[in-house]
């Protein structure tokens, strides 16, 4: 059986586990940074300036990266390198892959970005997902995602 190239994509969905791996591991290294910053051998004005900027930064990023988990059910991944992201109403929404994803061999980070300029990064791992949708993944960016 052939199956067409515009039928063929992986489907894919957020893995809960990852998404709580990179959410905490980016407060540890917030406070980790945090800790850098009320160490450096500079003026106390100047240290608590750079303490209250990493803050700020630290949570900008840490905001992103929640709301980019939350906006996304499933994503496809298509045999031209276009994408789909299904939000919480349950509506597929066009989106492209983006510059710096990686996909090896058990896990992977994969960067979309939607029509509405909106960025998701989602981390996937090949155990929590179907053993077809996880080998179409990699056929699939071995063709057009690594390529971005």
């Amino acid at each position: 059986m052939r199956v067409s190239s515009n039928e063929y994509f992986a489907e894919l969905r957020p893995d809960p586990l990852l998404c709580r791996v990179v959410s905490w591991s980016g407060a540890a290294l917030a406070v980790v940074g945090l800790v850098a910053c009320t160490l450096l051998s500079l003026s106390p004005a100047i240290r608590m300036a750079a303490c209250l900027a990493w803050c700020v930064v630290a949570a900008v990023e840490l905001r992103r990266l929640h709301r980019s988990a939350r906006a996304c059910t499933a994503f496809r991944v298509m045999a031209d390198g276009t994408a789909a992201v299904r939000a919480r109403d349950g509506e597929w929404q066009p989106a492209a892959l983006q510059a710096g994803g990686i996909l090896l061999r058990r896990c992977g980070w994969l960067r979309l970005r939607t029509m509405a300029g909106r960025t998701i990064v989602q981390p996937v791992r090949r155990s929590a997902c179907e053993r077809r949708d996880w080998r179409r993944l990699q056929v699939i960016w071995r063709h057009v995602g690594a390529v971005r």
